[in-house]
């Protein structure tokens, strides 16, 4: 945590405490389900919107977070019908960000005049330049926001970004194995401390999270995505861990250089990452053989996320003139691949 985030003060889970809140999760896999189970404990209203198997299982016996901190299960509403839950203060938004401008029909329901969409996604948000300031201010990335369609579903005025720095897997329908970390960094596009960021970092706290809210979330992002630019396609393409990937020499050296130049391209736009490739290669090695979220994309034929991973910073290192030749390698492999597993 950043020695300039805002801290709620801590809280215990004693739901008296705390206004009830009304917290829709759009897309409660494994990060939303663990995420509103956490919430559902601190006493807001949940409303957990997933379908299939795992929804039943939910409904049935409740989430079940399996985690080295404790096992707990938790039992918030769960449905597959947004219009069954109705506008709520936040939407948490647990899609993949690939499928953000066609979620549309299932946001609308959940939304009234100032609902908060806080959307935890890998990468650059769709909300990157809003209220940035500077000569890009206002700009919009068409790899991340093609045409305008997600900015047409979600508007930026609602956004409040989040940063996960939790790994979770979905080990079965309705059982969440939670990996490590329980960070989940929020702020403002505009970089103002506000009212409804403290509230759900308040919340999130309540019910054993962490959830600093930051001035400036774009410093966390760029941090976040030093990892994820690497290690999420090279993981995909190497059929690969975290550690193993660590361990391999080429591919260590492979990794290094794309981190190396996506800092580039964070300072070009004005963001300092306070961390050293070296130091950010050192916590991955630590997390182990987990799997990244875009291999476990691939492992169940889903599509990949990688758009707001490589496109994104490719396009930014277009617009700020960095050369950045080895993601553009990796962003060419990787393309390739999504391409043919949606085949």
């Amino acid at each position: 945590m950043s020695s300039t985030s805002v801290v709620s003060s801590a809280v215990s889970l004693d739901r008296t405490e705390l206004p009830v809140m009304k917290v829709a999760v759009l897309g409660a896999g494994a990060i939303g389900a663990y995420v509103g189970a956490a919430l559902h404990r601190a006493g807001a209203d949940v409303h957990l919107i997933a379908r299939g198997p795992h929804l039943a299982a939910m409904r049935q016996y409740g989430v079940r977070v399996r985690s080295p901190r404790g096992d707990f299960t938790a039992h918030p509403r769960a449905t597959d019908d947004p219009g069954e839950v109705g506008p709520a203060d936040y939407v948490f938004l647990g899609l993949k960000a690939n499928s953000y401008a066609a979620c549309g029909p299932l946001i609308e329901p959940l939304l009234h005049d100032t609902t908060a969409v806080v959307a935890a996604q890998n990468g650059i948000p769709w909300w990157y330049f809003h209220r940035h300031g500077g000569p890009y201010d206002g700009r919009r990335l068409e790899s991340v926001d093609p045409a305008g369609a997600v900015s047409a579903v979600l508007a930026p005025e609602r956004a409040v970004g989040c940063v996960v720095y939790a790994a979770t897997e979905l080990e079965q329908p309705g059982v969440v194995r939670h990996v490590e970390g329980t960070r989940f960094s929020v702020g403002e596009p505009g970089r103002e401390v506000s009212a409804r960021c403290l509230a759900f970092s308040e919340a999130m706290r309540a019910g054993g999270l962490k959830c600093p809210v930051e001035p400036d979330l774009r410093g966390d992002i760029w941090l976040k995505l030093l990892g994820n630019i690497s290690f999420n396609p090279i993981s995909a393409l190497a059929r690969a861990t975290m550690r193993q990937m660590c361990l391999h020499g080429g591919t260590r050296q492979v990794i290094e250089t794309m981190m190396t130049e996506t800092l580039s391209v964070a300072a070009a736009l004005g963001c300092e990452v306070g961390v050293s490739v070296e130091r950010r290669l050192a916590g991955a090695e630590r997390v182990g053989d987990h799997r990244t979220s875009t291999l476990q994309d691939l492992e169940r034929g889903k599509p990949l996320e990688l758009d707001v991973l490589l496109a994104a910073v490719v396009e930014l290192a277009e617009i700020t003139g960095v050369p950045v030749p080895t993601l553009r390698t990796v962003h060419a492999l990787s393309d390739l691949l999504a391409l043919r597993s949606a085949a």
